[in-house]
């Protein structure tokens, strides 16, 4: 395997997976107050989200310095890499793209090792499931211009529609006004959301759990022939959920991704996501 396959933590990969498939994870940076953690590195999902509810300090997210990036694509051209991808969340949600690219065009112009940068538009699964598919690809020695071209494919297919259990991480992050919070807590309201285009777009509010998490599988289910399908969860009793409403209209392997603690900061407790990889 002479290309390599890099993202950043918010795909949610499983480290298993990533070790397996010889996939490179660069952290984000969550904080509490001036506490900083490396995301899936110094605190684990199960200690940030019992942190997350007990915390008087909001968490907050940050990009790493272009310097993390650069020495994540120095060893592995020093592994012997002769050529590297790295797909990130959306660009609109985080800065970790534009760092990247920065760091890959400083460590192409010391090696001449060809690096291609990739926004996903997307976030946690969403690219996180086209990765892994490449990633298994390089491993059978397909080029990095056939594995980028394939990733942008893949990328462009992918649908991502999350419930909230909460709004009031919206609130807290200056989405939402905290009466349209108090409101939407009082009536159970559970937000849907979909990622697209970089960006988060609000789809319905719909009374009661149960109802949402069927909403999801209905819009899903809407997008056409599926290829692939994931889903992405803040514990285990999300993802199970997800997978019952998931079964009714797919019937092949379902990947599981845990939302970290980057993605949890501003999807709250009790959040998760079903995603499908279309045909077309």
């Amino acid at each position: 395997m002479t290309v390599r396959v890099v993202v950043d933590s918010t795909a949610d990969i499983p480290p298993a997976r990533a070790r397996e498939l010889g996939i490179t994870v660069v952290p984000l940076l969550v904080l509490f107050g001036d506490e900083e953690f490396r995301d899936g590195v110094d605190i684990t999902n199960e200690e940030f989200y019992r942190r997350l509810a007990t915390s008087p300090v909001m968490p907050t997210t940050a990009t790493p310095p272009p310097a993390l990036f650069e020495q994540a694509f120095r060893s592995l051209i020093a592994d012997g890499a002769t050529g590297i991808l790295a797909i990130h969340i959306g660009s609109e949600l985080s800065a970790s793209y534009s760092t990247s690219t920065t760091a890959a065009s400083v460590v192409m112009r010391d090696t001449h090792v060809p690096i291609e940068v990739i926004d996903s538009r997307t976030v946690s699964a969403g690219f996180g499931l086209p990765a892994e598919i490449v990633a298994a690809e390089a491993r059978q020695g397909r080029s990095l211009e056939e594995l980028a071209a394939h990733a942008r494919d893949l990328l462009s297919r992918i649908h991502l529609i999350a419930v909230l259990d909460t709004l009031d991480f919206l609130q807290r992050g200056g989405r939402i006004g905290r009466a349209q919070a108090m409101l939407g807590t009082l009536l159970s309201v559970k937000p849907l959301i979909e990622v697209r285009d970089s960006a988060v777009v609000p789809l319905e509010k719909v009374r009661t759990r149960s109802k949402a998490l069927d909403r999801i599988g209905e819009l899903i289910a809407r997008r056409g022939e599926l290829e692939a399908v994931a889903i992405a969860e803040s514990d285990e009793t999300v993802g199970k959920q997800l997978e019952t409403v998931a079964q009714t209209f797919w019937h092949g392997p379902i990947e599981h991704f845990a939302l970290g603690p980057v993605v949890g900061t501003h999807a709250g407790p009790g959040a998760g996501a079903i995603v499908a990889l279309t045909r077309q």
